[in-house]
């Protein structure tokens, strides 16, 4: 499995989950690299924008940002490894991320499997974009799937980044919570025309505020929390932001 590189091994770390309905519990994170979308504001550009890509990212303006070598920012492991690892933490809940972790669904599957074998009872998250349809057997396997499907803001077309049959499968999933990253007042719209397409039960759409500091995450937090009081929506905010900052691997 191809996963994303953190110092010398993979990128698998024991933390709390940051986002969404399990803010706050420990969990041990593991990164696929490779994602099959390119958002320009994505704080995990180093899964997909690697050198010779054409696409671009907000880092483009800064100085010094080059696209990442694929070799030097990619580990390849066994998902038994992967889950021995992930056991050695003695935690009993596993967030699966990326990058875009439904590409490499057998592998992880099978990760799955071994760590069951040692704790029957250990929680899995998986972090998704809403692109792709999980298998039934990976659908049972998962206690919650994290699906974050993007907006314009995302500068990406709407044909790759919404997909129907997708959206409409997660829809009717229980397991499924639906979290949106906005940036400005003007994507209210965009989310509730998503809403209504494709029936995102409204009790189940977080709204997350955009930013990759505690500042940037001020300055759209207090209008996004009155929003989400009154059109029934629950906010989300980044709580890793705030205690660590924009880092890796906490």
């Amino acid at each position: 499995m191809k996963l994303a590189k953190l110092g010398d091994g993979p990128e698998i770390f024991h933390t709390i989950q940051g986002e969404g309905v399990s803010v706050g519990a420990p969990a041990v994170f593991i990164r696929a690299s490779r994602c099959n979308l390119h958002c320009v504001w994505c704080d995990t550009d180093h899964t997909w924008n690697f050198a010779g890509t054409p696409w671009p990212h907000a880092k483009d303006a800064v100085e010094g940002y080059t696209k990442h070598v694929k070799a030097d920012v990619t580990c390849e492991i066994t998902p038994l490894d992967a889950a021995t690892r992930i056991l050695a933490y003695g935690c009993g809940r596993t967030v699966i991320t990326g990058g875009e972790p439904l590409l490499q669904e057998p592998e992880f599957l099978e990760m799955i499997g071994h760590i069951r074998a040692q704790q029957p009872e250990h929680q899995f998250e998986v972090e998704t974009n809403g692109t792709r349809l999980p298998s039934a057997e990976f659908h049972a396997a998962v206690n919650q799937f994290n699906v974050s499907p993007k907006l314009a803001n995302s500068g990406m077309a709407a044909a790759l980044r919404l997909k129907a049959d997708a959206l409409a499968f997660f829809a009717n999933s229980p397991k499924a919570w639906f979290k949106f990253v906005v940036a400005e007042p003007a994507d209210l719209e965009e989310i509730e025309a998503l809403c209504d397409a494709y029936q995102l039960p409204r009790q189940r759409v977080l709204l997350m505020p955009e930013g990759r500091t505690p500042a940037e995450l001020d300055r759209h937090a207090p209008w996004l929390a009155e929003v989400c009081r009154d059109r029934g929506f629950r906010f989300c905010d980044r709580l890793h932001i705030r205690l660590w900052g924009d880092k890796r691997g906490v």
